[in-house]
């Protein structure tokens, strides 16, 4: 356990940016399966829509510093290549 109030302050401060960044993770993850599930419903518009909806989550994510550069270009890359092959 934390004994100087700078570490006190430390481990509350790491505990709400946990919450804040598993939240964000989340809502990232759900927002993938949502563009998932619309490709294999086989709806191009509806994959086309929740394609554009995901983008701005993960650019989102990775400026936030919670997903790295590379796994969101690799996210984005292969929804948008599943959905323009529908």
């Amino acid at each position: 356990m934390a004994h100087s109030l700078s570490a006190r302050k430390r481990v509350r401060q790491s505990e709400r940016n946990r919450r804040r960044n598993a939240n964000q993770r989340s809502h990232v993850r759900t927002a993938i399966k949502n563009v998932l599930k619309a490709i294999e419903s086989g709806d191009k518009s509806a994959a086309e829509a929740a394609y554009k909806m995901v983008v701005p989550a993960i650019d989102r994510s990775v400026s936030k510093g919670i997903m790295p550069k590379n796994k969101a270009a690799r996210h984005k890359s292969r929804l948008n290549t599943h959905v323009r092959s529908m």
